[in-house]
């Protein structure tokens, strides 16, 4: 299928997986709630154009999620994507954040490390809290901008964590003072979190018990008139849900994207995963940056270099499904955290192959760890089975990896990193795409300086 036949709904269902791993939230969560708050809307009788602003307020209400995952692994010395997970079910009651935080910060380590954290976040609690959510608040709605979407989408995403009584953040905004897709996008959260475990009716005892605090006490109303819809809960549960999901969209307003557009989505999602780590900032722009020049030293035509790049824009998507306590530690990694950072490749093909037209680039992306030898990961592939636009990203991915700082060490400077690099030639590193490479830092000798915002 032609990219032009590609609609816009299809590619972020698809992508919307990564944001549901970097939440750590079951498969599928945002296309869940998608269909929740659709079906809500629908009782509103939004018109088209409100259903179709609150359909991708839906999909990407999680937008900004990546962007205070490194600061809560600091704060809480712990596991970001256990901490979101389990941080859904917390209510606003003194006594639930109390037993959260002293359940989730510094159990792996030493009790000194853990009193200072505890200390830190008793004393501090009301602006840590306020600086985590605005974070990720204010880094979702400036990506739903930059994926072309109106600030009505743009200001639900920014007021996910309002809530009714005013006592939400990040601008403690009450009542109507709120956007309605981020009143629904809230409710529909919850009611998926609760019911993807307890079933409909745990869903809704929690949406009355927060009716009025947090939630839209009409909203809460709605739902219990869905609940009368057997549909609506099965539904769910059901293999053909993003087909489902797929057909709330509102026909007339269908969006086939072009290459352009194509381009920007793939920059955006890759500047989702730069956010995850402050050592990652810029990651992906660069290794698209570079893969770009050394395929046009190898005379891949532009075209195809243009298919390629965005392969290495989206190459560490999977890293989203890894924990910040892992992906920053400072030390050497344990045999469980290596085969947590091992993961990364085959989140990167899982949800990169949901989308029909990328099959081809998620095998290209996710293989960027392969060696020619037979000895890289996740797949254990040999050489005739890697294809050259990955070997491209592989040494694009490398180079960036050793010339930018890392939690345990420095930026390595040019000349060393190409004489690292060199001793992998033909066991890792495909010898084509490293001298193509080695041009490349001859006609850039300060590539690594540039700024490629």
């Amino acid at each position: 299928m032609p990219h032009t036949q590609l609609k816009l709904a299809e590619l972020l269902s698809s992508l919307s997986h990564a944001l549901d791993i970097t939440e750590g939230q079951p498969e599928g969560h945002c296309i869940r709630c998608c269909w929740i708050g659709m079906h809500i809307g629908r009782e509103l009788k939004l018109s088209d154009e409100q259903l179709w602003e609150l359909y991708y307020t839906l999909l990407l209400k999680d937008l900004g999620c990546s962007s205070n995952a490194a600061r809560i692994s600091e704060l809480y010395l712990t596991d970001d994507l256990s901490f979101k997970r389990d941080y859904k079910w917390v209510d606003s009651s003194l006594s639930q954040a109390l037993k959260f935080v002293v359940s989730h910060t510094g159990l792996q380590s030493s009790l000194s490390e853990r009193f200072t954290a505890l200390m830190n976040i008793f004393k501090n609690g009301d602006d840590i809290a306020q600086e985590l959510i605005a974070t990720r608040c204010q880094r979702g709605a400036e990506i739903a901008r930059q994926l072309r979407f109106n600030d009505n989408v743009a200001n639900g995403i920014h007021s996910l964590d309002e809530h009714w009584d005013g006592h939400g953040r990040p601008d403690k905004l009450k009542h109507e003072q709120i956007p309605l897709y981020a009143r629904i996008a809230l409710l529909a959260q919850v009611v998926d979190v609760f019911q993807t475990v307890g079933g409909p009716q745990a869903a809704l005892d929690e949406a009355d018990k927060r009716s009025g605090d947090w939630f839209d006490p009409q909203l809460v109303e709605i739902l219990h008139r869905l609940n009368e819809q057997e549909h609506f809960w099965l539904t769910l549960k059901d293999e053909e849900l993003v087909q489902a999901v797929l057909s709330l969209e509102p026909a007339h307003r269908e969006i086939n994207l072009d290459e352009d557009y194509l381009d920007e989505i793939a920059a955006a999602f890759g500047q989702i995963v730069d956010a995850k780590s402050p050592y990652t900032q810029g990651h992906s722009v660069r290794v698209a940056i570079y893969t770009d020049l050394i395929a046009e030293k190898m005379g891949i035509e532009e075209q195809r270099r243009r298919w390629l790049k965005r392969g290495a824009l989206l190459h560490d998507v999977g890293k989203l499904g890894v924990s910040n306590a892992v992906l920053d530690k400072p030390g050497k990694l344990d045999n469980e955290e290596w085969f947590a950072v091992q993961q990364h490749a085959e989140f990167t093909e899982s949800i990169l192959c949901r989308i029909k037209t990328f099959q081809e680039l998620a095998e290209v992306s996710a293989a960027h760890h392969e060696k020619l030898d037979g000895s890289g990961y996740p797949k254990g592939l040999q050489a005739e089975d890697i294809p050259m636009e990955t070997r491209i990203i592989t040494v694009a991915d490398i180079f960036d990896a050793i010339t930018a700082a890392r939690p345990y060490r420095g930026a390595v400077p040019i000349e060393e990193t190409m004489k690292i690099m060199s001793e992998h030639v033909g066991s890792a590193l495909d010898p084509d795409c490293f001298n193509a490479l080695q041009q490349v830092i001859r006609e850039r000798p300060g590539i690594t300086e540039e700024s490629f915002t």
